[in-house]
C-alpha cells in the first residue's frame, strides 16, 4: 500500500509546483490530475465540441486515453499516444477543464488511473476534490489556498514572463468565475477536508510552503 498525499485548492494556489518540489524533496511520484483533465479537454476542443454539449463530451470520453509516464525524472503526459505535456497550460485548455471536470462521467475516466496509481506507490497528487473524494483515506491531506488577487498577479507574471500578452484584471475574473464553478458543482465540489491541514501562501515564499508541508509528511 503506498503512502499518499493529497493537495487540494483552487486554481492558481500553486498546486503543482509545490507538489512536485515536494515530491522531490520527498522521493514521492508526483500525480498532476489537473493535467489529466486538460489531456481530456485537449481531446474535446480538437474534435471541437462546446462545453456546454455534454452529451457529446460523454461520448469523446470514450475514444480518449490519458496517460501519465516519467522520462528522464519528468512527468510527461500522453493523449491517445502523442505527447501534450507541451499544450495543457493554456487559459483555452484550461476553462475547457474546469467546465467539463464537472461532468460525473469525465471524473470516472480518470478516477481509477488515479487511484491505481495511488495504492501502488508512494505519490502526492494534487486537484480540486483529492482529500474529499479521490484518496479520501490518504495519509496526510492539505488544503492549498491564496488570495485571488495573489494568485492573479502570479498567472500574470507566469504569462509575461513568457512574452504573452494578458490582462490582469480579466485574469482576476477567470480565476474568481472558476473558484464559483469548482466550489459550485453539484459533483465533487471543491472545498477543504474536515481533517486537511490549511496553507494560505499569500504572503509564504515557495520554499516556505514546501517546507511546511513537508513537515507533516514522513
Amino acid at each position: 500500500m503506498g503512502y499518499n498525499v493529497a493537495i487540494d485548492g483552487p486554481a492558481g494556489a500553486g498546486k503543482s509546483t509545490i507538489a512536485k518540489l515536494v515530491a522531490k524533496e520527498k522521493g514521492y511520484i508526483y500525480v498532476d490530475t489537473g493535467a489529466m483533465y486538460r489531456a481530456l479537454a485537449i481531446h474535446f476542443l480538437k474534435k471541437n465540441i462546446a462545453p456546454e454539449n455534454t452529451d457529446a463530451v460523454i461520448d469523446a470520453c470514450g475514444d480518449a486515453e490519458v496517460s501519465i509516464r516519467y522520462e528522464d525524472g519528468a512527468q510527461q503526459v500522453y493523449l491517445n499516444g502523442e505527447n501534450v505535456t507541451s499544450m495543457l497550460r493554456t487559459e483555452e485548455v484550461g476553462n475547457m477543464a474546469s467546465k467539463t471536470s464537472a461532468i460525473p462521467q469525465v471524473r470516472e475516466k480518470l478516477l481509477e488511473l488515479q487511484r491505481t496509481l495511488a495504492r501502488e506507490n508512494d505519490v502526492i497528487m494534487d486537484g480540486r476534490d483529492i482529500g474529499t473524494n479521490i484518496l479520501p483515506d490518504a495519509d496526510v491531506k492539505i488544503f492549498l489556498t491564496a488570495s485571488v488577487e495573489t494568485r492573479a498577479k502570479r498567472r500574470y507574471d507566469e504569462l509575461t514572463g513568457k512574452g504573452e500578452a494578458c490582462d490582469l484584471e480579466q485574469i482576476a475574473k477567470d480565476i474568481a468565475d472558476r473558484d464559483a464553478r469548482d466550489m459550485n458543482r453539484e459533483t465533487a465540489p471543491l472545498k477543504q477536508a474536515e481533517d486537511a491541514i490549511l496553507v494560505d501562501s499569500s504572503h509564504m515564499t515557495i520554499p516556505e510552503v514546501v517546507s511546511e508541508i513537508c513537515s507533516h509528511c514522513r
